[in-house]
């Protein structure tokens, strides 16, 4: 294998391939970049085995072949030469060595055979369909921060994708929840993913397909077979193994009879509570909420700090209420309101609250209350 690419379209693909690829692994060849020359493309490929990611760039390809290479070490090199630089790839005939040479810098890789870098066969994709970049990270970004961590509980380490109907308009829907917070977003159903199965995205995919969403303006192709998700688009695929497991019926918890509704300047909500959690404990992180008409008072105590109070207008006709959250679980909320306003709908200090973007009623988020 030999060939010359330019180094900042190395650098741009490696970036996506080394992300992907585990620092600690007891397979040694996962830790490498399987690099594939043919036909003026460079092809890259990287995998955890949970996760795959392939792309093609352009190069200049003097001999075909193929090799694997360490990948956060290939990256750290191309990542240290100066912008501009002409990059130089050959193996020698026993492909034991990457030879790279860019202006005055050598460079020798070991290297792993190329037929031993294990593929994740996809299967047969079931549904294939397209959707705008636009509208795949709005359902990411208004979503994934209510992903569960918790290894326990698998099934909620992912968003929940599923084509359903919003008030007799079909829709796709992403839904993520950790128990103690629920974020549900819509987008318009896309031609072809009428039946797809509900499935769950898991959160290394997610948050990996999110960084590559922003560097392009394109379509995203999305197939499904039974265990595996595909992403593609621009010159790059993303294929990812499913969660096996069964998400919970989420709309049993989100509630339909909350009836005080307290509607409030998010901005001025969200810096608000901000400032008062700085003296809320570090486990607890708890705010309390006092709604009455036209005020809300956010307070927090603790033994060790002390006292915060602050007092901000809100539009409000209800009862009088007090009720507790985790600030950090409300900015997090708060942090995906685009609109100015924010609408909060409450029963009690014990139910969940339902938290609207008043601009967007494609999202919905529900917010468990705590012991204040």
């Amino acid at each position: 294998m030999q060939l010359t690419i330019e180094r900042s379209a190395l650098l741009k693909s490696l970036g996506h391939i080394q992300s992907v690829v585990e620092r600690r692994t007891t397979i040694p060849i996962l830790s490498n970049v399987r690099l594939d020359a043919r036909a003026g493309t460079l092809g890259l490929n990287a995998t955890d085995m949970d996760l795959e990611i392939m792309e093609t760039v352009a190069g200049d390809i003097g001999t075909a072949g193929a090799t694997t290479v360490p990948a956060h070490t290939l990256y750290d090199i191309i990542r240290k030469l100066p912008d501009g630089a002409q990059v130089s790839l050959g193996v020698d005939g026993e492909a034991h060595h990457l030879a790279l040479r860019s202006g005055r810098s050598r460079f020798n890789l070991a290297c792993l055979p190329a037929d031993e870098f294990p593929a994740m066969s996809a299967g047969d994709f079931t549904h294939t369909f397209a959707i705008a970049a636009a509208d795949l990270r709005g359902m990411i970004d208004r979503t994934r921060f209510a992903i569960s961590t918790e290894e326990t509980r698998y099934y909620l380490n992912g968003i929940h994708l599923h084509a359903t109907t919003s008030d007799g308009v079909p829709v796709l829907r992403a839904v993520a929840t950790d128990g103690h917070r629920l974020a549900r977003c819509e987008a318009p159903l896309p031609e072809g993913a009428a039946g797809m199965p509900g499935i769950i995205v898991p959160r290394k995919a997610v948050a990996e397909l999110r960084k590559l969403i922003d560097e392009t303006g394109m379509d995203i192709t999305v197939s499904l077979s039974e265990s595996k998700i595909r992403f593609a688009f621009d010159d790059l695929v993303l294929v990812s193994k499913l969660i096996d497991g069964t998400f919970p019926d989420y709309e049993r918890v989100i509630p339909t009879g909350n009836d005080k509704v307290l509607e409030v300047d998010s901005e001025t909500l969200g810096r608000a509570v901000d400032r008062v959690s700085a003296i809320s404990t570090e486990k607890s992180r708890a705010v309390k909420v006092a709604v009455e008409k036209g005020l809300i008072t956010l307070s927090a105590n603790s033994p060790d700090a002390g006292t915060a109070v602050e007092e901000i207008e809100a539009s409000f006709d209800a009862m009088p209420l007090e009720i507790g959250f985790n600030s950090r679980y409300l900015l997090d909320i708060l942090a995906q309101v685009e609109g100015d306003a924010v609408r909060l709908m409450m029963a009690d200090a014990s139910a969940p609250t339902v938290i609207r973007d008043v601009a967007d009623g494609s999202a919905i988020y529900v917010l468990m209350p705590m012991r204040v």
